[in-house]
């Protein structure tokens, strides 16, 4: 027997909530907790709730496109999203999973989806709707991450920056990045400072959009 999933619903339309949190009634050991019509509130009930799940508009007031994704990572690592949104643009759908994003699934796709998308998380899977799979099978998907020397930046930077950036997007801590790197958590910490600030970035989810637009991959 599954053990019982709580979740957030985020969307601005009332009505696509109330549909949701139907489909959602029919599931077995899985219950609606919150709900949020913009990103203020939602950022409100992450930090306060402890939800399993989040099932997200991005079209939602407040809500910055895809790199909100990573605003909401940082504040609950384990939380798993479920993005149900009207945009099948393959780049989109891209940078939702590097983002952090668990499963993502169209407004106008079968309805069933969001169960079996669910499931699929409970099995620590990615889902896509059948619309947008094709998103990840497309000849630009990167195959290879780059090391720290690849990266090339419009700002520069210097070796110990880019593998900051590079370790950066891919989710580290400052203790992960600070073990990776031979260094301790204070300076790991000082040199994540040091490049937003070279940057004019303002928090770790802009430092990671500024990565992706670079091409690197996130964790």
């Amino acid at each position: 027997m599954h053990r019982p999933l709580t979740a957030i619903l985020a969307d601005d339309h009332a009505i696509m909530r109330e549909g949701v949190k139907l489909l959602i009634s029919a599931m077995e050991n899985v219950s609606v907790t919150a709900e949020a019509a913009d990103g203020e509130t939602l950022l409100k009930l992450v930090r306060d709730t402890k939800a399993d799940l989040l099932v997200l508009d991005l079209g939602m007031p407040g809500v910055s496109g895809v790199p909100f994704i990573a605003e909401i990572k940082e504040l609950a690592p384990r939380l798993k999203i479920v993005v149900l949104t009207a945009n099948i643009e393959p780049r989109t759908v891209r940078l939702a999973l590097e983002f952090g994003a668990n499963a993502y699934l169209t407004k106008d796709g079968d309805p069933e989806e969001l169960g079996a998308a669910i499931e699929a998380l409970r099995q620590g899977e990615t889902y896509l709707a059948k619309t947008v799979r094709f998103a990840i099978t497309e000849p630009d998907r990167k195959s290879r991450a780059p090391d720290a020397q690849e990266i090339i930046s419009p700002v520069p930077l210097t070796q110990r920056e880019r593998q900051i950036l590079l370790l950066v997007a891919q989710g580290m801590t400052a203790r992960e990045t600070a073990d990776r790197l031979g260094i301790s958590q204070a300076t790991a910490r000082k040199h994540r400072e040091n490049l937003m600030r070279k940057l004019d970035l303002h928090s770790t989810a802009e430092l990671t959009a500024y990565a992706v637009r670079l091409g690197l991959p996130t964790g």
